[in-house]
């Protein structure tokens, strides 16, 4: 019964999904609007509430160790470790300040956890939202919303690049007319922390495709033949994670050979590129996807290819993955961004170079481990609210 209801729920969810990502957004009208207010007023009354010192959530482990380190080879520092103070809220309120939010994609549960950290820790700071831009994966548009943004004369511009080295020169100018940048992920090419821009922010990814592969191999009894499913672009955490992954499986687990490799650019071909796969190694014990979405891809083409025995693991705590965990299905378990806490981060970091605080140049939040027992609590740890009903049922 919960195979069939894994079925039914899942195409009904990937249908949604399809049909939401279909809607383009115009980024110039995002001002003003509330696309993702609903998220950041429901599920972070904490955040909002709070009139304490502003810091990433208190049930993430203090001492958990990072095992990222930044996209120069830096060392990270922990987000835990950073903090306003109630005496540097009230002097970031009284310079009225603005930002705008340039994300590379804004459609998934990821993009809106960033944004509603962002929104909601820049209102208790009193900086204003002025925009918020989704680039739709696109260089070309995202040069324009960077262009569009710097018109409205922000003091701070948050962003992730779609293309580190095609978007720098956008970057570049942002950074000569005096805005402060802060980074989620990926730095723009040539740019310097301390100089051109604030820091980066990121999950620890490798921590995170460490759990990942640690969770595959609990699931194959520590042997059997995987394949991997990898980002074929230059994005610093999706090939963080896939080393990881590969790394952890290679010295910890001698018995599990990575038998199939295959790159992707575009998420939603990754069904053809997981089809292939799996009709070349019919016989294949799991896959690895770099992160939700091209996952969702591999539990489609394993339910084509009645693979029901498949193990997949993955990175990024979406809506189709966790629900397909709370139902002990296909997807195994996953390691975890705390995205919502990394917006937090950002905002906090934003605080400091207004501050004339000296940042660290790459910050990462501490990563999470995701199974069928946890599935419940770590999506409540990861967007601030309770689960879906459908998730919540599932998992019952």
């Amino acid at each position: 019964m919960k195979k069939l209801l894994s079925m039914f729920t899942i195409v009904i969810l990937i249908g949604s999904l399809i049909l939401t990502g279909c809607i383009q957004k115009d980024s110039s009208s995002s001002e003003n609007k509330n696309e993702t207010s609903k998220g950041a007023d429901s599920g972070n009354a904490k955040q909002t509430a709070s009139s304490g010192p502003i810091t990433i959530s208190s049930e993430i482990p203090d001492d958990q160790e990072i095992l990222s380190k930044g996209p120069n080879g830096e060392k990270a520092v922990s987000a835990k470790t950073l903090q306003l103070t109630k005496e540097d809220v009230e002097k970031i309120k009284a310079g009225n300040y603005k930002a705008a939010i340039v994300m590379h994609y804004a459609g998934n549960d990821w993009s809106t956890a960033q944004i509603n950290g962002l929104k909601s820790t820049f209102k208790r700071m009193g900086i204003k939202v002025i925009a918020v831009t989704d680039a739709q994966f696109k260089v070309e548009k995202q040069v324009s919303d960077i262009e569009t943004v710097l018109a409205k004369s922000p003091d701070l511009i948050v962003s992730i690049p779609v293309d580190p080295v095609s978007t720098a020169d956008a970057y570049k100018r942002a950074a000569k007319a005096g805005v402060k940048l802060v980074f989620m992920d990926n730095p723009p090419a040539g740019l310097k922390a301390g100089k051109d821009y604030v820091s980066v922010v990121s999950a620890d990814n490798y921590g995170n495709g460490v759990a990942a592969a640690d969770i595959m191999a609990k699931k194959l009894g520590g042997k059997g033949n995987i394949g991997v499913i990898y980002h074929a672009a230059d994005f610093f955490v999706t090939k963080q994670r896939t080393e990881a992954f590969e790394k952890t499986i290679k010295e910890k687990y001698p018995h599990i050979k990575i038998t199939e490799r295959d790159g992707i650019t575009d998420p939603n071909k990754t069904e053809l590129v997981a089809s292939g796969m799996l009709t070349r190694n019919p016989h294949l014990d799991g896959i690895f996807s770099v992160w939700d979405v091209p996952a969702e891809g591999v539990l489609s083409a394993a339910r084509i290819a009645a693979r029901e025995d498949l193990v997949i693991t993955t990175i990024d705590l979406g809506t189709n993955v966790a629900l397909e965990i709370a139902l002990d299905g296909i997807v195994k378990g996953l390691g975890a961004q705390l995205p919502y806490d990394q917006g937090v981060t950002e905002a906090i970091l934003a605080g400091y170079s207004l501050l004339d605080k000296k940042a660290p140049g790459y910050v990462a939040v501490p990563s999470l481990s995701v199974t069928e027992k946890n599935v419940l609590d770590a999506w409540q740890l990861v967007y601030r609210e309770e689960a879906p009903e459908t998730i919540r049922d599932a998992a019952s």
